[in-house]
């Protein structure tokens, strides 16, 4: 049985304290580290090794953004996957934990079982965690456009994907699972998954989180008025 390591970067020690005892009640899941800032997540990820890190935003010092850049911008780290925990509140940060890495986000008011199952979804990559709220709010939020210091993706970096990649992407850009595309496309979920495969390795994404940024960004996917 694999086991996934966990990493928890959040500032308050209740919390971490808290998630500790969930993650750690798991048969599949243990506790690499604690971090109370960005800066020491970011070193405990290169010493004792992570799956998945369960990072705040909101940190003194180094925040969670900058923390997820860093991560995603280290070569050593590149099977890190990044859970962003988020108030609902501040959903700017949703769509910059996405475009800083984030293989996905979850509120702090998640159930635990919700919280275990996003940690076990982001540490096999196969899904973007996507209710049908958080679905809405990236397609909100995402399709508003890049700001002057994150600029969109050029739509000519779609031009090496064929037609049939190109409604998979589209598809994933919605939040849906394998099983959900395959059931809209009529194809099975294994060759959902290829084509998914194909979309990583052509558009250099991490995960599917940044295929979801890419569809939005490159003006595939907008916003529905």
């Amino acid at each position: 049985m694999r086991v996934i390591r966990v990493l928890l970067a959040d500032d308050q020690a209740l919390l971490r304290s808290a998630f500790r005892v969930l993650v750690e009640s798991e048969p599949d899941m243990t506790v690499t580290g604690e971090a109370s800032d960005g800066a020491e997540a970011l070193r405990l990820a290169r010493d004792n090794g992570a799956d998945v890190v369960l990072m705040d935003i909101r940190m003194p010092g180094t925040d969670g953004l900058a923390a997820t850049r860093a991560i995603g911008a280290d070569p050593d780290l590149a099977g890190v996957k990044v859970l962003i925990l988020t108030t609902f509140e501040s959903d700017d940060y949703v769509v910059e934990s996405l475009r800083a890495g984030a293989s996905g986000f979850l509120g702090k008011g998640a159930e635990p079982r919700e919280l275990l199952n996003a940690i076990r979804l982001v540490a096999g990559g196969e899904a973007l965690l996507s209710p049908a709220a958080t679905r809405g709010l990236i397609a909100r939020f995402l399709a508003q456009g890049a700001g002057p210091d994150s600029p969109s993706a050029d739509a000519s970096e779609l031009a090496v994907l064929t037609a049939r990649e190109r409604e998979v992407l589209v598809e994933v850009a919605a939040g849906l699972s394998n099983d959900e595309i395959a059931g809209r496309l009529e194809v099975s979920p294994l060759t959902v998954k290829t084509h998914v495969n194909r979309l990583l390795a052509k558009l250099g994404a991490r995960d599917r989180a940044q295929l979801v940024v890419i569809a939005y960004e490159t003006g595939l996917v907008r916003r529905r008025a």
